[in-house]
């Protein structure tokens, strides 16, 4: 079997386009649960912690003068570590990870329903 060929067979099972089809849907998925932490959940928490941006929050390595932003700071070349911005990372990923991990329970369960008929067919 030649090279490309074989190249045409892979691409062509299901298993590669079932990949491509999943990293396509998750970077939309991404950007949605990127939205729902910075654009809803974030700001209510922001707001009870007395108005706190999450985005904005760094501890600057130098000194800057009170009531720097963070874009501010980086502009100015002042090294900073933006503990807020991984902050929403994690947060991020939770969500993510949660999400996945009740579809893949949600899968699993239609799997165990629709394999159980079959063993009492036996």
């Amino acid at each position: 079997m030649g090279f490309m060929s074989e190249f045409k067979e892979f691409a062509v099972k299901g298993n590669a386009v079932d990949l491509a089809i999943g990293v396509v849907i998750g970077a939309a998925f991404g950007k949605i649960v990127n939205s729902i932490v910075e654009d809803i959940i974030m700001p209510p928490i922001g707001l009870l912690l007395g108005g706190v941006d999450f985005i904005n929050l760094y501890i600057p390595l130098k000194p800057v003068a009170a009531g720097t932003t963070l874009a501010a700071a980086r502009e100015a070349a002042i090294p900073v570590i933006a503990y807020g911005n991984f902050l929403n990372i994690v947060i991020n990923f939770a969500i993510i990870a949660l999400t996945i991990f009740i579809v893949v329970k949600q899968i699993n369960r239609l799997r165990k329903g629709k394999a159980a008929p079959e063993a009492k067919k036996k």
